[in-house]
């Protein structure tokens, strides 16, 4: 490696020194993009059918006027409820994991709302969350 510096890097140099020019802040674009991107995660856990529907309306209409864009929403596995067992239930849709999202999908307000939701969670037997992508607010 050659440690001498060559005139022309010692003139670029001295002429950055000498400068008023700014030095771009690369990190100022990271930074900006940081805020934009929020993220809120409700748990479920322990509600009702229609409390859970209740709450989950109210947190992603909350989410979406805040400008939240990633919504983790923890439901449980449904690995433990008791309407497995109920020959009257529907299993699919007596378990949070599956009612929830079949609930916003039947709700045009919240779909408006809403960009994408991760079927493929839902579906996993092994997961007890799925993530919903928020619209931006116009505004």
């Amino acid at each position: 490696m050659n440690k001498k510096l060559s005139d022309k890097d010692k003139k670029v140099w001295e002429e950055f020194v000498n400068s008023e020019k700014k030095i771009e802040d690369k990190d100022l674009q990271y930074k900006k993009k940081k805020f934009l991107y929020l993220e809120k995660t409700i748990d479920l856990h322990g509600y009702t059918l229609n409390d859970a529907n209740i709450k989950i309306e109210n947190f992603i209409l909350s989410c979406f006027e805040k400008g939240v864009t990633k919504i983790n929403i923890i439901t449980g596995k449904g690995s433990r409820s008791n309407n497995l067992n109920d020959p009257y239930q529907s299993k699919d849709l007596s378990i949070l994991k599956y009612s929830i999202p079949n609930y916003i999908e039947e709700n045009q307000n919240l779909m408006n709302k809403i960009l994408k939701i991760d079927y493929n969670s839902v579906e996993n037997s092994s997961k007890g969350s799925f993530d919903i992508i928020l619209k931006k607010k116009s505004g």
